[in-house]
């Protein structure tokens, strides 16, 4: 049995790169939803749909778990999902309360950058408003990098102006982290970080979530000790086979073993 990811693109990359790493023996089904992303820019309503099309479809893959590897995904409809399916479903959200806990120390503020959907949820608020008990957490829609990544645009030529513009309206001295609340993102954390100050630290939920999937599988008795670390590709249910977009892929690997 494998394990399915589910992402709106090819974010949900960044989290099977480091459930590869805390589960190297299990084999992986991920279905990236590239027909509609991205998802930050859409309707609720429309999200909703091609998620549960997409889940239907990874469901008949005699999967034993799944990650749904979006934050808006998951803002959206993970206890709908839940509630249909037997298989564990875990979901990935802003890594807010760590990056509080970080900032405190350094008495800065903390600044979330996700999809402009993620933002608007009330699973988002609803987090937010139970621990940023000192009102120290901003937040700001990146929508360009979903775009950037989707292109496999990774120049800092154009992806430095791009945050330069966007961040233009906040004093980023004030700030000790930035959560990185969107999987397409932790691609541009080297880009991230040369606008930053240096004092800033970066996070995202990718590893919590690789940990959490693997401590499930565990308690289940489920973990694959015979497993290769094989990957099937699907794009919005058609299976990946081309050699370009698979060496895509497998650059985008490469690209976060370096950061």
């Amino acid at each position: 049995m494998r394990i399915g990811l589910f992402d709106s693109g090819i974010g949900g990359l960044t989290v099977l790169h480091q459930a590869l790493k805390f589960l190297p023996q299990e084999d992986y089904l991920f279905y990236a939803d590239t027909a509609h992303v991205p998802y930050g820019e859409k309707t609720k309503e429309e999200v909703r749909e091609y998620i549960l099309n997409a889940v239907d479809f990874i469901a008949k893959h005699n999967i034993k778990a799944l990650v749904i590897a979006c934050n808006t995904a998951t803002s959206i409809v993970i206890e709908e999902l839940r509630s249909r399916y037997d298989f564990p479903i875990l979901g990935i959200e802003p890594a807010v309360k760590p990056a509080i806990e970080q900032s405190e120390g350094k008495q800065k503020k903390v600044l979330v950058l996700a999809t402009r959907l993620t933002l608007q949820e009330k699973k988002y608020h609803d987090l937010v408003h139970r621990i940023d008990h000192g009102e120290i957490v901003d937040s700001l829609p990146l929508p360009g990098l979903v775009q950037f990544a989707e292109s496999f645009e990774f120049d800092e030529k154009k992806i430095i102006p791009y945050l330069h513009q966007e961040l233009s309206q906040f004093n980023l001295q004030q700030y000790g982290t930035v959560v990185l609340g969107c999987t397409h993102f932790p691609y541009f954390e080297n880009s991230l970080k040369k606008v930053f100050p240096a004092h800033v630290d970066f996070i995202s939920g990718s590893i919590g979530t690789a940990r959490h999937l693997k401590r499930i599988l565990e308690l289940k008795g489920q973990v694959n000790q015979s497993g290769t670390g094989d990957i099937i590709f699907f794009k919005s249910g058609v299976i990946v086979e081309d050699t370009c977009t698979l060496g895509n892929y497998h650059r985008l690997f490469k690209l976060l073993d370096e950061l």
